[in-house]
């Protein structure tokens, strides 16, 4: 229990400083957003600890079928480091920020081509949006978009070379998708089936329709993710992350229901007789 408690401890150290990376990074942050994102960061910290020091699971999913959360987590820290750089450099700029920026400008170049997530976000930005600013957007998007790229193959390797989960002992299907309730009806495998098609699909066409939904409302929230750093690095990295995490959702649920499935086929076979296997 103890081990346990430390363990769910640093889990939710590591999210409150994720969610303060871009506030402790950008130099002149007012005090009230410093307050706010302070409260935010307890209250995600908080929420963590409760999740992983608690028996019984309430929304985390594959909480113990490692490293599914830990690739999300890393990818995520990543992308807010190093947009959290980026926008530094455009402020404070050093000798750090400037290969990184120089690295962004060539990723989100090579990215920038037409019907690209990346350049969909480029036309998301009003047409008056300064120069400076749409090549920054366009580093942090390249960038953002590099790292989910190698975050989900990073994980699909894991998944083919080390039979994920498998290796991680027995798979618990009520602790690790507490949201899927597998007497609510159908077979579970279907079922499984059907969620993985829906968050794959859902995956793919996310980073272009986000775009298009910040446009729609830019009536709403103004030019925020031009004008205002800490904007700009969470919307883009949620545009990245969330479409990856439907992706490794997608993957994860489609190989647990095929090893439902194989356990089914060993199953049938051990219970048939010998003499009706050699007919």
């Amino acid at each position: 229990m103890i081990g346990k408690v430390a363990s769910a401890s640093v889990r939710a150290v590591l999210v409150a400083v994720l969610i303060l990376t871009p506030a402790l990074l950008l130099p002149n942050v007012n005090s009230d957003t410093s307050q706010v994102v302070v409260l935010v960061a307890l209250a995600c910290g908080a929420l963590t600890l409760f999740e992983y020091a608690s028996v019984y699971p309430s929304l985390v999913e594959f909480r113990d079928a490692p490293p599914f959360n830990r690739i999300r987590f890393l990818s995520l820290f990543m992308t807010v480091f190093i947009l959290s750089v980026l926008a530094r450099g455009r402020m404070d700029p050093s000798g750090l920020t400037l290969f990184i920026e120089a690295v962004g400008s060539l990723v989100g170049t090579a990215l920038d081509f037409p019907y690209s997530p990346v350049r969909l976000v480029l036309l998301s930005l009003p047409e008056a949006a300064p120069a400076t600013a749409v090549s920054a957007i366009r580093a942090a998007a390249g960038m953002a978009y590099l790292i989910a790229l190698l975050a989900i193959t990073f994980f699909y390797l894991i998944l083919k070379l080390y039979n994920w989960p498998s290796r991680s002992g027995a798979f618990n299907v009520w602790i690790n998708l507490p949201t899927f309730d597998p007497t609510a009806g159908g077979d579970v495998v279907d079922r499984l089936n059907r969620d993985a098609r829906v968050n794959l699909a859902l995956g793919f066409l996310l980073p272009f329709m986000v775009p298009a939904i910040g446009k729609a409302a830019v009536h709403l929230f103004g030019h925020a993710m031009i004008t205002d750093a800490q904007t700009m690095i969470w919307m883009v990295s949620l545009w990245a992350f969330l479409p990856l995490s439907l992706f490794m959702r997608g993957i994860a649920m489609s190989r647990v229901a095929d090893m439902i499935s194989e356990m089914r086929r060993r199953t049938t076979a051990a219970d048939t007789p010998a003499g009706l296997l050699a007919t």
